[in-house]
């Protein structure tokens, strides 16, 4: 096996370990919201909203494409970077008419390697959800 390649290997390998690792992390978070939600205990539930939002390391969104001069520009699309470096992990997913997530994704970069998508089950993809509804994405 040549050099290059097993760098991107090995560069690939770590960024799925670390997205692995953070969706673990997000899945605490949202298990530990859930289980405040279900007690009524509203102190406990607003520090878990608070825990997931002091999570992030960024939430940006920006806009689709629209015609110059269109008043239809609202954001379309969000991402929050839970990780920098090598590996980098972030959130993906489109915003609806309300300005709320409609779908999550996970991804993973290292280094000189595109965005990756990690694969994940219906279930873990709600989990991502209800993570990134956390977050205020402007108006909606």
């Amino acid at each position: 096996m040549n050099k290059l390649k097993f760098q991107l290997e090995n560069k690939t390998k770590l960024g799925k370990d670390q997205a692995k690792a953070q969706f673990e992390s997000v899945e605490e978070m949202v298990t530990e919201l859930m289980a405040a939600g279900e007690t009524e205990d509203y102190r406990r539930q607003e520090e878990a909203e608070e825990t997931i939002r002091n999570d992030a390391l960024s939430v940006e969104i920006r806009t689709g494409w629209y015609c110059v001069g269109s008043e239809d520009n609202e954001p379309a699309e969000y991402a929050i970077l839970l990780c920098t470096g090598g590996p980098a992990v972030r959130i993906r997913g489109e915003l609806g008419h309300h300005g709320g997530p409609e779908s999550a994704r996970i991804e993973h970069q290292d280094w000189f390697t595109p965005w990756t998508e990690y694969a994940l089950t219906e279930d873990q993809e709600g989990i991502l959800l209800t993570y990134a509804n956390q977050f205020y994405y402007g108006e909606g």
